[in-house]
């Protein structure tokens, strides 16, 4: 008997030996993401052209409120799609102090559908006309290399993987019903903040070697919604939109402003204002807020009955819960609204 008590304290001993390593190794070690939302390879993932895409071409790590917003809100109107946000700071070694604070990517990476990428260009623009390019390009002379190059991986990637690219300021509201498509920012105006195609659609082969053709970064714009109306141009003849009905062209369709773009840019602060409960949106499938017009900075407050606190309160509730903060800058989640 005694020897079995032994032997039984002896077990229980190893164990709580190699629960104190365990935890050892990782007070001491680095968070790093699972390996299922660190994917090597996209292609994987993405190939059959169903997925959500944000891209974030700076050096950030740690997303903002609304980035946070955006994807959290694609993942909640998306749930059997992957979201994959590639990320220009994120490489497949990438690990995080333990002891560092990183709420919003934590958030992102806790999402089931929820994928970050390593976005590495020169890998990404091979077999696409992007690439000599991008080999050539000096990015230091680049004055808006930040957007200039999202413009681009933005187009390699919906080439290559097909589904919808979305900016990091475009909140949905409600699944798109389209798979070839762009998005009306006026009458007879594209953007290029949403869209979508299926796999090596040959408009943006096109739009790619248009880029590289007519590349003039100091035009604001000319590699982005001025390059994608210019080809749709090119492809169709664009008349204006008759109430909110959308525009067919050949396999593509122009969605009509009210999809994405409600409220135009020279209103965009709107965004920051009391909600105007007339204001339903009940023609939209996402709704873009224009964040590189906000120069003021205005940021979203927790329980302002602003219109952006409203879509983030409904739309993406853990960001809403867990980031964003009320009026006097106190800590996320003190209000209770909009907690799951």
């Amino acid at each position: 008997m005694l020897k079995e008590l032994h032997l039984f304290l002896l077990v229980v001993l190893l164990l709580v030996c190699a629960f104190f390593y365990q935890l050892s190794l990782k007070s001491s070690c680095f968070f790093c993401l699972p390996p299922q939302q660190l994917e090597q390879d996209p292609g994987a993932l993405l190939g059959n052209g169903h997925g959500i895409v944000f891209i974030e071409t700076s050096e950030r790590m740690e997303p903002t409120p609304l980035v946070s917003c955006a994807v959290e809100s694609a993942a909640k109107i998306y749930p059997r799609q992957p979201v994959a946000f590639f990320m220009k700071g994120l490489c497949n070694t990438t690990r995080l102090p333990s002891n560092s604070t990183y709420p919003g990517f934590s958030l992102l990476s806790a999402i089931d559908n929820v994928f970050l990428f390593p976005l590495d260009m020169k890998r990404l623009f091979e077999d696409t006309p992007l690439l000599s390019w991008y080999t050539h390009i000096n990015t230091s002379a680049e004055s808006n290399w930040l957007h200039v190059s999202s413009d681009a991986s933005r187009l390699a990637i919906i080439w290559k993987y097909g589904g919808i690219y979305m900016d990091t300021d475009v909140i949905s509201i409600r699944p798109i019903p389209e798979e070839n498509f762009l998005a009306a920012q006026s009458s007879r105006y594209s953007s290029n903040g949403v869209f979508g195609f299926l796999p090596h659609h040959p408009f943006l082969w096109e739009c790619m070697e248009n880029f590289v053709e007519h590349y003039n970064s100091e035009i604001w714009g000319n590699q982005g919604p001025n390059l994608m109306t210019r080809m749709l141009r090119l492809w169709c003849k664009l008349r204006d939109f008759q109430e909110v009905s959308d525009l067919r062209c050949l396999n593509l369709s122009f969605l009509h402003p009210q999809r994405f773009y409600p409220i135009s840019y020279p209103e965009w602060r709107r965004y920051y204002e009391v909600w105007d409960m007339d204001l339903s949106f009940n023609d939209s499938y996402a709704l873009h807020l224009w964040n590189y017009m906000n120069k003021e900075g205005r940021t979203v407050v927790r329980g302002s009955n602003t219109l952006v606190d409203n879509l983030c309160r409904k739309h993406c509730p853990r960001t809403y819960r867990d980031l964003i903060r009320g009026p006097e800058g106190g800590a996320p989640g003190k209000l209770g609204l909009g907690n799951t």
